[in-house]
């Protein structure tokens, strides 16, 4: 089950990664705080009707899930911060270069192990994701040089475009790795995962005070519509990913990483931007890489 609930949350994550994206605005210095708010709010309701729907929750679990909450929420953070910095086919591989941290944590500090053939799917999976990012800042620079564009240096030697999605890569991989340790004897799934949403609830209102009541900047249908969409693309993602972390981690982490590859796919369709043949070779790499993790 772990591979269905790990295909679910790529597809759903790379849904939110398209519509962050295209939330995002460039001249919005407040974007980020705002993707923030709209992702804490659908959480919060999501976790509201899970209570009011009989599911089981103690105000503890918040406190023993904060470390892993604030984890992914403080990289989240600096991935939607690096959206108005830096494309979003090259920002998400980078970012979900973490599912490798995450599976050599595991493997270090768990005694997780893997096959000799789950570890060439591992090693598709990744070798994938980094070759993408490495394809993609190759393909855009070669076009702007075509067209006799002015690379706007924000885009290429920018320290925050570079710095952000790694920040994120290296704070969610540990982040997941903190995860199958509370999921595998602290906390159960969904627990673990309305506690992740009310914590999440809770940043979403920070975020509100600051910008909407102290900076008295304003929120519009227009410009932000998308942010709510991405945030329900993320909340259904969020709720397959623990189960797809607490049933196998070292396999998970790294398939579900591989979103990158179809939040590409997405923005290239929705943007009608074009994939060569080199994209597509990538994708059928990562792609029997994901074959591989669903063999048993």
């Amino acid at each position: 089950m772990w591979l269905l609930f790990s295909l679910f949350t790529i597809f759903a994550w790379s849904g939110s990664d398209l519509f962050s994206k295209w939330g995002s605005q460039s001249d919005d210095k407040y974007s980020h705080w705002k993707m923030v708010m709209a992702v804490g709010l659908v959480m919060g309701i999501h976790a509201i009707v899970q209570i009011i729907g009989g599911a089981e929750f103690h105000l503890s679990s918040i406190i023993t899930y904060l470390p892993v909450s604030a984890m992914y929420i403080i990289s989240m953070i600096f991935g939607y911060a690096g959206l108005r910095y830096i494309e979003l086919s090259i920002s998400s591989p980078i970012c979900n270069s973490s599912g490798a941290i995450t599976s050599i944590l595991c493997f270090i500090f768990l005694g997780q192990r893997i096959t000799g053939i789950q570890f060439i799917g591992v090693a598709l999976v990744c070798i994938g994701v980094f070759c993408l990012s490495m394809l993609e800042k190759h393909t855009e620079d070669e076009e702007r040089k075509r067209a006799n564009e002015v690379v706007d240096k924000k885009y290429t030697t920018s320290f925050l475009a570079v710095l952000f999605p790694i920040l994120y890569c290296l704070i969610d991989g540990v982040g997941s790795f903190a995860d199958a340790i509370v999921l595998n004897g602290y906390l159960g799934e969904i627990e673990a995962n309305l506690a992740y949403e009310f914590t999440f609830l809770f940043m979403a209102v920070v975020a509100f005070i600051y910008v909407v009541i102290i900076k008295k900047d304003k929120l519009t249908v227009k410009r932000d519509s998308k942010k709510l969409i991405a945030a329900l693309c993320e909340t259904a993602g969020q709720y397959t990913y623990v189960f797809a972390i607490a049933a196998n981690a070292i396999l998970a982490a790294p398939t579900i990483a591989s979103y990158s590859l179809f939040s590409v796919i997405w923005s290239r369709l929705i943007l009608k931007e074009k994939l060569t043949k080199k994209h597509y070779g990538i994708i059928a790499i990562v792609m029997v890489g994901i074959f591989i993790l669903g063999m048993e």
